[in-house]
């Protein structure tokens, strides 16, 4: 049973387009600039220097076939992702930007619709961008400017530390693509105080490193924050909270619209689940990060290597390669 999940599993972190990012990371390293000193490129958002605290700056691209398919739930999702990247990193947003491409006014305002709709559920102002509608195709990219008092990051996981996948678990999987969607009609007060335990972890010093589960899910979250931090880990599958009536396959490469992994000092674990727990969000220990370079997988009485690091980069953003 486990091999057989590993293999999809292993089929589903296509998804990444870890070549592509590969080709990104060599590039950017061999590129000059003035802030390599101070801003690690592979995390969740840029993190620039600003005083003692530090501004927020990160970027997402919508797949052109869901903005064709769904141009409502896509201008939705990118502010969504946008917004959770910027709460993974122990921040709180500010403003957003938008670039839009589409054929024609008309087939802007579900995508418009969709964006204003998130921000103002997110409490989020849209300030500004750049809009096409007389482009030969449907595009949408977001960016998002916000501020971290204290850093979560990819790259402070430490072995002996616990992983946490933190998760709501009130809502249902999209009909059509692998998103667990607990946002689009919840309240919004409850959407923001949710996301607002992130800072707030980071800074009671609860939390130095983790992400929010994105594309690859669970699995290939686990990945990109293993390999920026040079660790391997155990994850056990049996833990890994899953919806009633979703199956394990489909739950470990979903993208939930509130989820996070988080590495937790064992000794601070109850405390952060019971942060979450207060306010009914599932909050679980799914593993323990090592001090090698695999990710194994354990199910019930079996254990694999997933995935050697050393042997077989993900994206290439990792400390062991030199800038």
């Amino acid at each position: 049973m486990l091999s057989t999940l590993v293999t999809k599993l292993q089929e589903s972190i296509g998804v990444l387009h870890k070549q592509d990012i590969q080709t990104a990371a060599h590039f950017l390293r061999q590129t000059p600039n003035w802030l390599d000193a101070e801003v690690l490129l592979g995390d969740d958002c840029a993190a620039i220097p600003d005083g003692e605290a530090y501004l927020l700056l990160a970027s997402e691209g919508m797949m052109p076939f869901f903005v064709e398919q769904d141009p409502w739930f896509a201008g939705w999702s990118a502010v969504m992702v946008n917004v959770s990247d910027i709460y993974a990193m122990g921040g709180r947003p500010i403003a957003l930007v938008d670039a839009l491409w589409s054929q024609s006014v008309e087939q802007s305002q579900q995508i418009w619709a969709g964006m204003q709709a998130a921000a103002q559920a997110y409490d989020v102002p849209i300030v500004g961008g750049h809009t096409n509608c007389h482009s030969p195709y449907n595009a949408l990219s977001v960016s998002i400017l916000g501020r971290a008092e204290r850093l979560m990051t990819s790259f402070d996981a430490q072995p002996g530390q616990q992983l946490l996948m933190a998760v709501n678990f009130d809502g249902q999987m999209h009909p059509e693509f692998a998103f667990w969607n607990a946002a689009t009609k919840a309240d919004p007060v409850r959407l923001q105080e949710d996301l607002a335990l992130l800072p707030d972890l980071a800074e009671k010093r609860l939390c130095r490193a983790g992400k929010d589960i994105s594309m690859g899910g669970v699995i290939g979250t686990t990945l990109m924050l293993l390999e920026t931090s040079a660790c391997g880990a155990v994850l056990n599958l049996d833990a890994i909270p899953c919806p009633v009536g979703v199956s394990l396959d489909q739950w470990l490469t979903a993208f939930p619209s509130y989820g996070f992994l988080l590495s937790i000092d064992s000794d601070h674990v109850a405390t952060v689940q019971a942060m979450f727990r207060d306010r009914q969000l599932i909050c679980e220990p799914i593993g323990e990060v090592n001090c090698t370079s695999e990710l194994v997988l354990r199910l019930q009485q079996d254990s694999i290597c997933f995935w050697n690091l050393q042997k077989q980069p993900l994206t290439g953003f990792t400390p062991a390669v030199p800038a």
